[in-house]
């Protein structure tokens, strides 16, 4: 079996608990490799999503445009799975724009697979809410995190839990998902270098 297909195997496991064997390898026989370029489209808004990858290495910015700004939803990254959810569920257009900040390679299934899994993996439907239930917790506690917590917690928590970002991706990206400005994002940069926070 390729590295490929035990990542996904692993990281299916986290969301599907207690999935029989033979019904995962069904599941990851229906992904493909597929390689994005740095800059190239994922999803644009507007389109419908169809189709759902697992991240093998690379970043990809979840991101949509208003008359104003580019807001950042997200920023996803290996071992993750990324779609915008509610298009690839419910057919209809997407909220969000999806774009490769580096070269990435993923692992994706189309939705016309992906509705063929309902035949071929009898337990599918039990499988899939528990998709989509660890998907929204995800969702409910970045949330959660975004309205409870001050801007410096924020920070701090998000770089504790993705240190290898900062340096890889532009800040901006980082500050605009974190619901800050560029200059509030470096204010807090700066005390932490300096040990004032």
């Amino acid at each position: 079996m390729s590295n490929i297909h035990i990542d996904l195997e692993r990281s299916l496991t986290s969301y599907f608990t207690n999935i029989d064997a033979d019904d995962l390898k069904t599941i990851v026989s229906f992904f493909k490799p597929e390689v994005l370029k740095k800059n190239d489209f994922f999803l644009k808004s507007g389109k419908k999503s169809t189709k759902l990858s697992f991240i093998r290495s690379g970043f990809l910015r979840i991101f949509c445009e208003t008359e104003k700004k580019e807001i950042t939803q997200w920023i996803s990254t290996q071992g993750y799975f990324v779609t915008d959810l509610s298009s690839f569920m419910s057919d209809i257009p997407a909220r969000w724009t999806i774009q490769a900040l580096t070269d990435t390679e993923l692992y994706t299934i189309d939705k016309t697979d992906y509705e063929k899994l309902q035949s071929r993996v009898p337990q599918w439907h039990i499988l899939e809410k528990a998709f989509i239930i660890h998907c929204f917790t995800t969702i409910e506690t970045r949330v959660y995190g975004h309205l409870s917590m001050t801007t410096e917690e924020r920070y701090l928590c998000f770089f504790n839990e993705n240190p290898q970002l900062f340096n890889q991706i532009p800040l901006q990206y980082i500050a605009s998902m974190l619901g800050m400005t560029s200059e509030t994002f470096s204010r807090i940069r700066n005390k932490i270098a300096t040990g004032n926070l």
